[in-house]
């Protein structure tokens, strides 16, 4: 089986590179809008800008791959409030070319989306619950999915929640990383009580999506951690595994910040589908904080 992956500089990208590379039965291909910040150990790669109509046809076009998996997106909520139209291009007309390449193409899109187009007054949520996004990222993401839904190309659409793991060169932070770095550092933390995750391991995420790849799944599967935990709780069960200060950490609500786009309150997702369907099981937060751990450097003492 081929498989293209795009967006290959950021967590799940590299996650699912290093997951399928080690496949024998699967011919891999990378792709990232710039140079591959790790190395690809000989895995074909291309650049490839899932904005550029053209871009996308003539790489889609000349892998001729079996299945794309689309990781590659502006998923930073207050930046895409604040730049809507960098967001649009890159979560809805980007999503418009794959399905585009994937029609021409016969090739089986799998497309990553978000809890983010759900407006938190669910606790937990499964595929059949209604979207209602509260922030232009979350629109943007929806618009995407109701693309996907409504063309006529084999497509499987994977959300996720609030995922956490190491990357390779310089990548973003994530729940997991900033708690742990602040209060190695001494910082007071002020961390949200009222706001609850099922938090994702990017290894479990990148498991879900191969799964999905190999069985060339059909429809929405939601993939996430099987913990419902508040971020706060989370900040607390990473001080403990660390052996970190957790008087550092202090409680507070949503009303205490203000942030150009307004966060969901509570959007845990319901795994049974993909359980009973994929085979999906994922480790629990404190088991994915201990693989975190186990990827870091060591730091000498």
């Amino acid at each position: 089986m081929r498989i293209l992956v795009t967006g290959c500089n950021g967590l799940l990208g590299q996650k699912l590179a290093s997951l399928l590379s080690a496949k024998d039965s699967i011919k891999l291909i990378l792709t990232a809008k710039n140079a591959l910040s790790y190395p690809t150990n000989g895995v074909e790669f291309h650049l490839l800008d899932i904005t550029s109509k053209t871009n996308v046809d003539t790489v889609v076009g000349s892998t001729q791959p079996d299945v794309i998996i689309n990781t590659a997106a502006m998923t930073q909520v207050d930046p895409c409030e604040l730049d809507q139209a960098a967001c649009r291009n890159a979560n809805v007309t980007g999503v418009e070319n794959l399905i585009s390449a994937s029609q021409r193409h016969s090739v089986h899109l799998i497309h990553v989306s978000t809890d983010f187009i759900f407006d938190g007054t669910r606790e937990l949520l499964d595929e059949s619950a209604q979207p209602n996004p509260v922030n232009y990222y979350g629109a943007c993401k929806l618009e995407g999915e109701r693309l996907v839904t409504s063309s006529t190309i084999s497509w499987c659409i994977i959300r996720t929640v609030l995922v956490y793991g190491v990357t390779h060169g310089a990548g973003r932070s994530n729940i997991v990383l900033w708690v742990k770095n602040s209060l190695e550092a001494g910082k007071t933390i002020q961390v949200v009580s009222d706001q609850w995750r099922t938090p994702t391991l990017a290894e479990d995420l990148a498991a879900g999506c191969y799964l999905a790849a190999l069985r060339k799944a059909r429809g929405i599967y939601h993939i996430s951690g099987k913990d419902f935990l508040s971020i706060y709780d989370i900040a607390l069960r990473t001080a403990d595994y660390f052996k970190l200060d957790k008087s550092l950490i202090k409680a507070t609500n949503s009303s205490a910040f203000t942030q150009p786009g307004r966060r969901p309150l509570k959007t845990g997702f319901i795994i049974d589908k993909a359980r009973h369907d994929l085979g999906y099981e994922p480790h629990s937060l404190d088991e994915g904080i201990a693989i975190v751990a186990g990827q870091l450097p060591v730091v000498p003492s």
